[in-house]
Order: structure tokens, then C-alpha cells, then sequence
């Protein structure tokens, strides 16, 4: 399976000695080929192909617009989406992280100017963000030389969307069910709190009015910060529910407090990645990132008008559709079940 995989992301590339993906010379570009990315094209000199200009500030405008929509950031989606059009995994993953961080600043500094986020509690979560974000560049460098990267990115969005998901749907299903008269398992009544929340090391953040051991958020950011890294997403859609439904944060403070530590954590997970595995394209993230400034202010005014329970529902279809075109690649057969590679001879 990981031979017809591998096959299947890298037809018509090869693998340089460095990691860089280059192109191959059994496998030149047919004029079919070069026309599913349109005529106004740019080249993207890390990735080492040509991409459509239009086709790229679309596909940012789109994923703004969903981002806007729902409030949080476009990482899990710009991701597979980029992977999908043919651009190498590794270089989506880390080009993705500079279009989170410039998304997640202009959502940062307008909660700042509201006095909607939690300084304090934001600050612990990048405290273990950013052991995540060098934890999982390091794990993505090391599977990247191993030659599994692709094959753990897509085992590892088909794993975490569809456990997500999943229990996104499973909420808003049963908020659909409650409005409409049925019986439902009631909640945990005010002032109950998990165990966990009580370990030791408790803390006091007066914003979100919490008083709870920091162990499970230091668990938490840990793990954002290691997926953001891995598979170039922001965690919004996962630290915002945790945040809400774990420990209680007011939802006036969580989104501009997730937005805060996304910043920060993408940031360093940036600056690693271009640094020790020279997989940033900056060019196809300014694309990114100018479509997707216009598509989110469009989302953010539809946003206003969604209903919190379908505002779940439709993000968990949407997360579980992801997921799902994801899984089918570990099952269909490619069209190019192996590829051709070049080996280093050493005398």
C-alpha cells in the first residue's frame, strides 16, 4: 500500500539527494498536463512546478470564505486541497503555516482591541504549543528523510477528521434532536468538573473565570502544536471545542484566545520548517494568503447568520468529507502504481 501511495503523490517526480522534489525526467510535462493549471501560470521554486495564478487565489478566496464562516482557520483544508491539485505534501504542509499565522494575526489583534481574549491562559497554551511545534517538525524532518511523510500525513488527516468529526456530528445531532422534544443524557450541572481539571499545579486565570490544573492544557497545546507542525493546520477546530466543552472558557475570550497561541506557535513551526527542512514556498503562500484575505471577509458576514447547531453540523460534514477523500486514497488503485527515484552510490 505505501509503494502504490507514494506512487500515486509523486507521479512524474523524483527525490533528490536534499529531500527536494524535482522534476522527473521519465515523466515530462504534456501540454494536457500543463493545462489543468491555466494559462496565467507562476512558478513555485521550492515546490518546483507551475501553478495556475487564478486557480491558487481562488482556492484561497474559497477556503477564506470557509474560514470566515466558521470562525476558524483554513489549515485543514488548504492543506488537502493543495495536496490534491498535485503539490508535493511536504511542501503544502509547511507553505501553509505562513498563510495560518497572517490569518490568525488579523483575528489576534481585533480580539486584543475587544479585550476578548485570555492573556494568561493563552500564554500556557504557547508555552506547550511551542514544545509541539518543534516536536512535530522534527517527527515531520525524520519521516520525510525515512520516505513515509506522505503516507503519515494522509493516515494522520484521515484519523484525526474522522474522529473529530465524528464527534461534532454526534453534538450537533443531538442538538437537533433536543430542539426538537427528545430526551437527551443531561450535561454535567454547573460547578462539576472532570478529575483531571483538579490534578496538581492549578492556576487561576481570572478572564476565563478557571481555576484548574494546567497539566491537561499543557496536553493539549502539546498535541495542537505537534499536528499544526505535521500537517500544516492551525488546530482551531479542535483547541476552540476542548476550550469550550473541557474546561469551560466563556466563549466571549476562546476564539481570540486560540487565535493568539495560533500565532505564536505557527510562527516558530514557520521559521523550523524553513529553516531545518527547506520546504516553505513563499510564493505559493503569498497566493495564499491575498486570496484568502478577501474570501474571509465574506465568510465572516454569512457567518452571522448560521445557527449554532447547523454551524456544527455543516463543519463536521465538512471535516468528515476531507477525511473521506483522503481514506479513499490509501484504498483506490493509482494511476501510477510505482515511481522511479534516483539512489546516492557512495564509494
Amino acid at each position: 500500500m505505501s509503494q502504490a501511495f507514494w506512487g500515486t503523490l509523486r507521479a512524474g517526480r523524483r527525490r533528490s539527494r536534499t529531500g527536494a522534489f524535482e522534476p522527473s525526467t521519465d515523466a515530462p510535462q504534456s501540454a494536457a498536463a500543463r493545462s489543468r493549471f491555466g494559462s496565467v501560470q507562476i512558478y513555485l521554486p521550492i515546490a518546483e512546478m507551475p501553478v495556475s495564478i487564478l486557480l491558487m487565489l481562488g482556492l484561497g478566496a474559497a477556503v477564506g470564505f470557509i474560514s470566515g464562516l466558521f470562525g476558524i482557520g483554513g489549515g485543514f483544508l488548504m492543506t488537502p486541497l493543495q495536496i490534491f491539485l498535485g503539490i508535493p505534501p511536504a511542501i503544502a504542509v509547511a507553505s501553509q503555516t505562513a498563510q495560518i499565522a497572517a490569518s490568525s494575526t488579523t483575528s489576534a489583534l481585533a480580539a486584543l482591541r475587544r479585550d476578548a481574549l485570555d492573556l494568561k491562559l493563552a500564554g500556557v497554551l504557547i508555552a506547550g504549543g511551542l514544545v509541539g511545534s518543534a516536536l512535530g517538525v522534527w517527527f515531520f524532518g525524520a519521516m520525510r528523510r525515512a520516505g513515509q511523510l506522505d503516507l503519515m500525513i494522509v493516515v494522520s488527516y484521515v484519523t484525526l477528521f474522522s474522529v473529530v468529526g465524528g464527534l461534532m456530528l454526534m453534538e450537533s445531532i443531538r442538538e437537533f434532536w433536543a430542539r426538537r422534544g427528545g430526551t437527551v443524557r443531561a450535561r454535567r450541572r454547573a460547578g462539576e468538573h472532570a478529575a483531571y481539571l483538579g490534578w496538581p499545579l492549578r492556576m487561576r486565570f481570572h478572564r476565563s473565570k478557571l481555576y484548574v490544573s494546567i497539566i491537561p492544557i499543557l496536553g493539549l497545546s502539546l498535541f495542537i502544536g505537534f499536528a499544526g507542525a505535521l500537517l500544516g493546520i492551525g488546530g482551531g477546530f479542535i483547541v476552540v471545542p476542548a476550550l469550550l466543552y473541557i474546561f469551560r472558557v466563556p466563549t466571549t475570550v476562546v476564539v481570540g484566545t486560540s487565535q493568539f497561541q495560533i500565532v505564536c506557535t505557527t510562527l516558530v513551526a514557520l521559521v523550523l520548517h524553513a529553516v531545518t527542512n527547506q520546504a516553505v514556498d513563499m510564493v505559493l503562500a503569498i497566493l495564499l494568503i491575498v486570496g484568502g484575505v478577501f474570501g474571509a471577509q465574506f465568510g465572516a458576514r454569512m457567518g452571522r447568520h448560521l445557527r449554532a447547531e447547523l454551524f456544527r453540523f455543516l463543519l463536521a460534514i465538512l471535516l468528515l468529507a476531507v477525511g473521506l477523500r483522503f481514506g479513499l486514497e490509501l484504498v483506490l488503485k493509482p494511476d501510477e502504481p510505482f515511481s522511479i527515484t534516483t539512489q546516492e552510490t557512495r564509494t
